[in-house]
């Protein structure tokens, strides 16, 4: 295994989610010019990042998580709008947001609850569910979040809705595009 790699918990995106997204980049990449876009078969939405990893706790933290997510349901889940992180004029993440549902924050919970036992020491910071779609603004002119906004009601109708149904272990492979490999995946009921 690869000591540089880096492994996270994540929900993973329909196929169906991921290829409305990818037609949408087009447009966003015409009119907001960010420093790089994830690939669409990327998107993802980050339960517990994990950073390196030694085998034994990343193998603990797979019975682990399995053990804590079995039976749990799935559930339905709507991307309704943007957001960013970072100077409001200059972006370091652009990303889409699915809302704060209980049984996104009680499964994101489960998840790192699993992690922390396995032996890993996780971000403290406080959970905001987002899918993130690109990195550092890039533009001549400050980035305005109602430019975007507009955008997206014009490209798309209402909310992406969609079944959250599988909790994955993705591996970074940063040298790749798409960049992530799934090393194990667990189905939702």
């Amino acid at each position: 295994m690869d000591k540089h790699a880096h492994f996270f918990y994540a929900l993973r995106l329909p196929e169906e989610v991921k290829q409305v997204m990818n037609d949408h980049f087009k447009s966003f990449k015409n009119n907001l010019p960010f420093g790089s876009w994830v690939h669409h078969e990327d998107l993802h939405i980050t339960l517990a990042f994990l950073g390196s990893a030694p085998e034994d706790i990343l193998s603990s933290s797979k019975r682990l998580v399995g053990e804590a997510i079995n039976g749990f349901s799935s559930f339905s889940l709507e991307i309704e709008q943007l957001g960013f992180f970072g100077k409001e004029d200059s972006p370091r993440v652009f990303w889409a947001h699915t809302g704060e549902k209980e049984e996104l924050k009680l499964l994101r919970n489960k998840v790192y609850n699993a992690c922390t036992v396995a032996g890993f020491k996780l971000e403290t910071r406080p959970f905001r569910p987002h899918i993130t779609l690109a990195r550092r603004w890039k533009g001549t002119e400050p980035f305005v979040m109602d430019k975007a906004s507009d955008l997206w009601k014009r490209i798309q109708e209402g909310p992406i809705k969609f079944q959250a149904e599988e909790v994955v272990l993705y591996q970074t492979h940063l040298e790749r595009s798409p960049k992530y490999e799934v090393i194990s995946s667990y189905r939702l009921k």
